[in-house]
Protein backbone atom coordinates (compact mmCIF):
# COMPACT_ATOMS: atom_id res chain seq x y z
CA UNK A 1 0.00 0.00 0.00
CA UNK A 2 1.28 3.03 -0.85
CA UNK A 3 2.03 6.15 1.38
CA UNK A 4 -0.66 7.51 -0.29
CA UNK A 5 -3.53 5.12 0.42
CA UNK A 6 -2.53 4.82 4.27
CA UNK A 7 -2.95 8.38 4.20
CA UNK A 8 -6.55 8.17 2.92
CA UNK A 9 -7.19 5.39 5.01
CA UNK A 10 -6.37 7.43 8.20
CA UNK A 11 -8.54 9.92 7.54
CA UNK A 12 -10.99 7.67 6.72
CA UNK A 13 -11.02 5.79 9.76
CA UNK A 14 -10.60 9.35 11.36
CA UNK A 15 -13.78 10.72 9.86
CA UNK A 16 -15.62 7.15 11.01
CA UNK A 17 -13.89 7.73 14.33
CA UNK A 18 -15.22 11.45 14.61
CA UNK A 19 -18.61 10.78 13.41
CA UNK A 20 -19.41 7.77 15.95
CA UNK A 21 -18.11 9.83 19.11
CA UNK A 22 -20.42 12.91 17.10
CA UNK A 23 -23.26 10.54 16.82
CA UNK A 24 -22.94 9.23 21.20
CA UNK A 25 -22.68 12.77 22.00
CA UNK A 26 -25.66 13.45 20.22
CA UNK A 27 -27.75 10.55 21.96
CA UNK A 28 -26.23 11.83 25.10
CA UNK A 29 -27.38 15.54 24.88
CA UNK A 30 -30.54 13.93 23.39
CA UNK A 31 -31.58 11.93 26.07
CA UNK A 32 -30.62 15.23 28.59
CA UNK A 33 -32.86 15.41 31.59
CA UNK A 34 -32.01 19.26 31.44
CA UNK A 35 -34.51 21.65 29.99
CA UNK A 36 -33.75 25.16 29.39
CA UNK A 37 -35.81 28.19 29.54
CA UNK A 38 -34.92 31.00 27.31
CA UNK A 39 -36.18 34.39 28.56
CA UNK A 40 -35.42 37.98 30.14
CA UNK A 41 -33.68 39.80 32.43
CA UNK A 42 -37.08 39.99 34.84
CA UNK A 43 -37.78 37.04 35.00
CA UNK A 44 -37.46 35.03 38.52
CA UNK A 45 -39.13 31.77 40.09
CA UNK A 46 -38.79 30.85 43.62
CA UNK A 47 -35.73 27.85 44.60
CA UNK A 48 -38.85 26.30 45.98
CA UNK A 49 -41.08 26.74 43.21
CA UNK A 50 -38.38 25.51 40.75
CA UNK A 51 -37.43 22.66 43.12
CA UNK A 52 -41.30 21.27 43.10
CA UNK A 53 -40.78 21.54 39.02
CA UNK A 54 -37.90 19.20 38.90
CA UNK A 55 -39.10 16.96 41.92
CA UNK A 56 -42.71 16.35 39.78
CA UNK A 57 -40.96 15.78 36.54
CA UNK A 58 -37.53 14.76 36.92
CA UNK A 59 -36.18 17.16 34.52
CA UNK A 60 -33.73 19.83 35.36
CA UNK A 61 -34.61 23.58 34.84
CA UNK A 62 -32.23 26.12 33.52
CA UNK A 63 -32.80 29.28 32.80
CA UNK A 64 -31.04 31.58 30.11
CA UNK A 65 -31.60 34.88 30.40
CA UNK A 66 -31.23 37.96 27.48
CA UNK A 67 -31.84 40.98 28.24
CA UNK A 68 -35.56 42.76 28.17
CA UNK A 69 -38.14 40.71 26.00
CA UNK A 70 -37.19 43.08 23.02
CA UNK A 71 -33.85 41.53 22.79
CA UNK A 72 -34.89 38.26 23.80
CA UNK A 73 -36.80 37.55 20.89
CA UNK A 74 -34.75 38.86 18.83
CA UNK A 75 -31.94 36.79 19.41
CA UNK A 76 -34.27 33.58 19.51
CA UNK A 77 -35.45 34.85 15.91
CA UNK A 78 -31.69 34.57 14.83
CA UNK A 79 -31.22 30.93 16.38
CA UNK A 80 -34.43 29.79 14.83
CA UNK A 81 -34.59 26.23 14.31
CA UNK A 82 -31.46 25.62 16.12
CA UNK A 83 -32.46 27.30 19.45
CA UNK A 84 -30.48 28.50 22.47
CA UNK A 85 -33.28 26.42 24.77
CA UNK A 86 -36.24 24.65 25.32
CA UNK A 87 -39.00 26.88 26.06
CA UNK A 88 -39.11 30.47 25.50
CA UNK A 89 -41.08 32.80 28.15
CA UNK A 90 -41.93 36.68 28.36
CA UNK A 91 -43.45 37.74 25.04
CA UNK A 92 -45.76 39.89 25.72
CA UNK A 93 -49.13 41.53 23.26
CA UNK A 94 -47.07 43.97 22.17
CA UNK A 95 -44.53 41.63 20.57
CA UNK A 96 -46.93 38.93 19.68
CA UNK A 97 -47.04 39.09 15.73
CA UNK A 98 -43.42 38.86 15.72
CA UNK A 99 -43.32 35.70 17.29
CA UNK A 100 -46.15 34.31 15.73
CA UNK A 101 -45.87 32.53 12.15
CA UNK A 102 -42.27 33.60 12.15
CA UNK A 103 -41.40 29.55 12.32
CA UNK A 104 -39.95 30.13 16.05
CA UNK A 105 -42.68 28.11 17.82
CA UNK A 106 -43.89 24.66 18.12
CA UNK A 107 -48.31 24.37 18.45
CA UNK A 108 -48.74 23.21 22.02
CA UNK A 109 -52.11 23.18 23.98
CA UNK A 110 -51.24 23.59 27.60
CA UNK A 111 -52.67 21.66 30.16
CA UNK A 112 -54.85 23.98 32.40
CA UNK A 113 -55.62 26.21 29.49
CA UNK A 114 -59.03 26.09 30.26
CA UNK A 115 -58.76 27.69 33.73
CA UNK A 116 -57.28 30.57 31.71
CA UNK A 117 -60.15 33.53 30.71
CA UNK A 118 -60.52 33.90 26.87
CA UNK A 119 -59.51 37.73 27.42
CA UNK A 120 -55.98 36.40 28.15
CA UNK A 121 -55.57 34.01 25.20
CA UNK A 122 -54.43 36.07 22.57
CA UNK A 123 -52.93 33.38 20.26
CA UNK A 124 -55.69 31.23 18.45
CA UNK A 125 -52.81 29.24 16.80
CA UNK A 126 -51.40 27.88 20.26
CA UNK A 127 -47.53 28.86 19.71
CA UNK A 128 -47.58 30.73 22.66
CA UNK A 129 -49.71 30.07 26.09
CA UNK A 130 -50.30 33.05 28.48
CA UNK A 131 -48.58 33.25 31.91
CA UNK A 132 -49.63 36.20 33.21
CA UNK A 133 -50.89 39.67 33.06
CA UNK A 134 -50.23 43.32 34.52
CA UNK A 135 -50.64 46.54 33.69
CA UNK A 136 -48.49 49.69 32.67
CA UNK A 137 -49.45 52.72 34.70
CA UNK A 138 -48.59 55.96 35.78
CA UNK A 139 -47.60 56.08 39.09
CA UNK A 140 -47.82 59.12 41.37
CA UNK A 141 -45.54 60.20 44.15
CA UNK A 142 -48.50 60.87 46.74
CA UNK A 143 -46.06 62.54 49.26
CA UNK A 144 -44.75 64.79 46.58
CA UNK A 145 -48.57 65.99 45.70
CA UNK A 146 -49.74 66.33 49.14
CA UNK A 147 -46.77 68.31 49.85
CA UNK A 148 -46.73 70.52 47.11
CA UNK A 149 -50.61 70.76 47.22
CA UNK A 150 -51.42 70.05 43.77
CA UNK A 151 -53.82 67.22 43.12
CA UNK A 152 -51.97 64.43 41.34
CA UNK A 153 -53.09 63.63 37.66
CA UNK A 154 -56.13 61.57 37.17
CA UNK A 155 -55.48 61.29 33.50
CA UNK A 156 -53.07 61.39 30.49
CA UNK A 157 -54.42 64.61 29.41
CA UNK A 158 -53.72 66.39 32.81
CA UNK A 159 -50.15 65.82 31.79
CA UNK A 160 -49.96 68.45 29.22
CA UNK A 161 -51.36 71.40 31.70
CA UNK A 162 -48.86 73.68 32.93
CA UNK A 163 -49.24 72.84 36.62
CA UNK A 164 -47.37 69.27 35.70
CA UNK A 165 -44.94 70.80 33.80
CA UNK A 166 -40.99 68.89 34.03
CA UNK A 167 -43.10 66.59 36.61
CA UNK A 168 -43.39 63.07 34.38
CA UNK A 169 -40.65 60.80 33.63
CA UNK A 170 -41.15 58.01 30.47
CA UNK A 171 -39.22 55.43 29.12
CA UNK A 172 -38.63 55.17 25.69
CA UNK A 173 -40.37 52.75 23.52
CA UNK A 174 -37.55 51.79 21.25
CA UNK A 175 -35.76 50.89 24.18
CA UNK A 176 -37.96 49.79 26.80
CA UNK A 177 -41.02 47.34 27.02
CA UNK A 178 -43.51 49.62 29.81
CA UNK A 179 -41.75 52.78 27.71
CA UNK A 180 -43.82 51.23 24.48
CA UNK A 181 -46.68 50.11 26.77
CA UNK A 182 -47.06 53.36 27.32
CA UNK A 183 -46.94 54.79 24.18
CA UNK A 184 -49.17 52.44 23.39
CA UNK A 185 -51.97 53.62 25.45
CA UNK A 186 -52.06 56.95 24.29
CA UNK A 187 -52.74 55.81 20.50
CA UNK A 188 -55.12 53.53 21.72
CA UNK A 189 -56.57 56.88 24.05
CA UNK A 190 -56.23 59.34 20.81
CA UNK A 191 -56.04 57.63 18.12
CA UNK A 192 -54.36 58.37 14.80
CA UNK A 193 -53.48 61.18 14.32
CA UNK A 194 -53.71 62.42 17.61
CA UNK A 195 -51.55 60.35 19.36
CA UNK A 196 -48.80 62.93 18.15
CA UNK A 197 -50.15 65.78 18.62
CA UNK A 198 -50.28 64.48 22.09
CA UNK A 199 -46.70 63.97 22.58
CA UNK A 200 -45.97 67.17 20.91
CA UNK A 201 -48.16 68.75 24.29
CA UNK A 202 -45.61 66.43 26.63
CA UNK A 203 -42.39 67.11 24.71
CA UNK A 204 -43.62 70.98 25.19
CA UNK A 205 -44.76 70.45 28.98
CA UNK A 206 -41.09 69.02 29.62
CA UNK A 207 -41.37 65.38 29.60
CA UNK A 208 -38.40 63.74 30.52
CA UNK A 209 -37.54 60.48 28.98
CA UNK A 210 -34.71 58.17 29.58
CA UNK A 211 -33.68 54.44 28.46
CA UNK A 212 -35.49 51.95 30.44
CA UNK A 213 -37.52 51.06 33.62
CA UNK A 214 -34.65 50.83 36.06
CA UNK A 215 -33.61 54.63 35.70
CA UNK A 216 -37.02 56.12 35.36
CA UNK A 217 -38.26 54.45 38.35
CA UNK A 218 -35.48 53.81 40.83
CA UNK A 219 -33.15 57.45 39.53
CA UNK A 220 -35.71 59.91 38.29
CA UNK A 221 -38.85 59.45 40.00
CA UNK A 222 -39.64 61.12 43.61
CA UNK A 223 -41.43 58.38 44.98
CA UNK A 224 -39.29 55.43 45.32
CA UNK A 225 -37.65 54.15 48.44
CA UNK A 226 -34.31 55.59 48.09
CA UNK A 227 -34.73 57.81 45.11
CA UNK A 228 -33.53 61.47 45.28
CA UNK A 229 -35.40 61.72 42.23
CA UNK A 230 -37.17 64.96 41.37
CA UNK A 231 -39.96 64.12 39.46
CA UNK A 232 -43.46 63.05 40.99
CA UNK A 233 -44.88 61.23 37.81
CA UNK A 234 -43.39 58.05 36.37
CA UNK A 235 -44.52 55.41 34.24
CA UNK A 236 -44.07 51.60 35.89
CA UNK A 237 -46.59 48.75 36.70
CA UNK A 238 -49.78 48.75 38.47
CA UNK A 239 -48.32 46.42 41.01
CA UNK A 240 -45.38 49.34 41.68
CA UNK A 241 -47.32 50.80 44.80
CA UNK A 242 -47.10 47.01 47.01
CA UNK A 243 -43.87 46.39 45.62
CA UNK A 244 -42.88 49.74 47.49
CA UNK A 245 -45.12 48.18 50.58
CA UNK A 246 -43.22 45.21 50.76
CA UNK A 247 -39.65 46.12 50.04
CA UNK A 248 -39.55 49.14 52.60
CA UNK A 249 -37.23 48.81 55.91
CA UNK A 250 -40.19 49.79 58.08
CA UNK A 251 -43.45 48.60 56.44
CA UNK A 252 -45.86 51.77 56.34
CA UNK A 253 -49.41 51.93 57.23
CA UNK A 254 -50.44 52.41 52.90
CA UNK A 255 -48.15 52.38 49.84
CA UNK A 256 -46.51 55.83 49.44
CA UNK A 257 -47.05 55.87 45.38
CA UNK A 258 -50.77 54.92 43.53
CA UNK A 259 -51.41 54.01 40.22
CA UNK A 260 -53.53 56.41 38.02
CA UNK A 261 -56.10 53.66 37.08
CA UNK A 262 -57.39 55.35 33.90
CA UNK A 263 -53.85 55.23 32.23
CA UNK A 264 -53.22 51.83 32.18
CA UNK A 265 -52.08 49.58 29.61
CA UNK A 266 -52.83 46.00 29.55
CA UNK A 267 -49.98 43.66 28.98
CA UNK A 268 -50.08 39.68 28.89
CA UNK A 269 -46.75 37.75 29.08
CA UNK A 270 -46.68 34.30 26.74
CA UNK A 271 -44.56 30.99 26.74
CA UNK A 272 -44.19 28.96 24.05
CA UNK A 273 -42.50 25.40 22.88
CA UNK A 274 -39.19 26.80 20.60
CA UNK A 275 -39.05 24.58 17.14
CA UNK A 276 -36.06 22.35 17.38
CA UNK A 277 -35.54 22.15 20.78
CA UNK A 278 -33.23 19.87 22.18
CA UNK A 279 -36.40 18.69 24.79
CA UNK A 280 -39.55 19.32 23.35
CA UNK A 281 -41.44 16.94 25.95
CA UNK A 282 -39.68 19.13 28.61
CA UNK A 283 -40.40 22.61 27.32
CA UNK A 284 -44.26 21.00 26.86
CA UNK A 285 -43.97 20.12 30.76
CA UNK A 286 -42.20 23.37 32.03
CA UNK A 287 -45.14 25.19 29.84
CA UNK A 288 -47.55 22.88 31.43
CA UNK A 289 -46.17 23.83 35.20
CA UNK A 290 -46.41 27.39 34.90
CA UNK A 291 -50.22 27.25 34.06
CA UNK A 292 -50.43 25.17 37.47
CA UNK A 293 -51.48 26.35 40.65
CA UNK A 294 -47.60 26.26 42.31
CA UNK A 295 -46.38 28.46 39.73
CA UNK A 296 -49.42 30.94 39.35
CA UNK A 297 -49.30 31.47 43.32
CA UNK A 298 -45.36 32.62 43.47
CA UNK A 299 -46.12 34.82 40.49
CA UNK A 300 -46.65 38.02 42.60
CA UNK A 301 -44.22 37.80 45.05
CA UNK A 302 -41.26 36.80 42.49
CA UNK A 303 -42.03 39.04 39.34
CA UNK A 304 -45.20 41.53 40.85
CA UNK A 305 -47.34 40.43 38.13
CA UNK A 306 -50.84 39.16 38.07
CA UNK A 307 -51.47 34.90 37.39
CA UNK A 308 -54.02 33.93 34.27
CA UNK A 309 -54.97 31.20 35.86
CA UNK A 310 -58.74 31.83 37.77
CA UNK A 311 -58.53 31.79 41.35
CA UNK A 312 -55.43 31.86 42.27
CA UNK A 313 -54.97 33.38 45.64
CA UNK A 314 -52.96 36.69 45.85
CA UNK A 315 -50.59 38.01 48.19
CA UNK A 316 -52.41 40.06 51.09
CA UNK A 317 -50.42 43.56 49.80
CA UNK A 318 -51.96 42.94 46.58
CA UNK A 319 -55.24 42.55 47.52
CA UNK A 320 -54.78 45.72 49.64
CA UNK A 321 -52.47 48.05 47.01
CA UNK A 322 -52.31 46.55 43.32
CA UNK A 323 -55.22 47.46 40.91
CA UNK A 324 -56.66 45.51 37.98
CA UNK A 325 -58.59 47.77 35.61
CA UNK A 326 -61.73 46.25 34.93
CA UNK A 327 -61.33 48.22 31.41
CA UNK A 328 -57.34 48.95 31.00
CA UNK A 329 -56.53 50.68 27.62
CA UNK A 330 -55.85 48.06 25.10
CA UNK A 331 -55.39 47.67 21.41
CA UNK A 332 -55.36 44.35 19.21
CA UNK A 333 -52.06 42.42 18.94
CA UNK A 334 -52.28 42.27 15.38
CA UNK A 335 -53.11 46.21 14.89
CA UNK A 336 -50.20 46.41 17.17
CA UNK A 337 -47.82 44.26 14.57
CA UNK A 338 -48.78 45.86 11.53
CA UNK A 339 -48.07 49.53 12.83
CA UNK A 340 -45.57 49.21 15.99
CA UNK A 341 -41.84 49.74 14.17
CA UNK A 342 -44.00 52.90 12.18
CA UNK A 343 -45.11 54.01 15.45
CA UNK A 344 -41.79 53.87 16.85
CA UNK A 345 -40.54 55.54 14.21
CA UNK A 346 -42.59 58.97 14.05
CA UNK A 347 -42.93 59.36 18.08
CA UNK A 348 -38.81 59.05 17.97
CA UNK A 349 -39.57 62.34 15.31
CA UNK A 350 -42.20 63.97 17.51
CA UNK A 351 -40.19 63.23 20.86
CA UNK A 352 -36.63 62.88 20.72
CA UNK A 353 -35.83 65.01 17.24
Amino acid sequence: MTKCHKLVGALALAGLLAALVASVAGASEGSSKDVVLVTHDSFAIPKAVKSAFEQQTGYRLRILQGGDAGEMLNRALLTKGNPQGDAIFGVDNNLLSRAVGAGLLERYTAKGLARVPRAYRLDATHELTPVDHGDVCLNVDKRWFTSHRLAPPVGLGDLTKPAYRKLLVVENPATSTPGLAFMLATIARYGEPGWEGYWKKLRANGVLVVDGWEEAYTARFSGAGGSKGDRPIVVSYATSPPAEVIFAKVRPKTAPTAAVTSTCFRQVELAGVLKGAKNPAGAKALVDFMLGERFQASLPDSMFVLPVRSGTPLPAAFRRYAVSPAKPLELPAAEIGRNRDRWVDEWTSVVLR
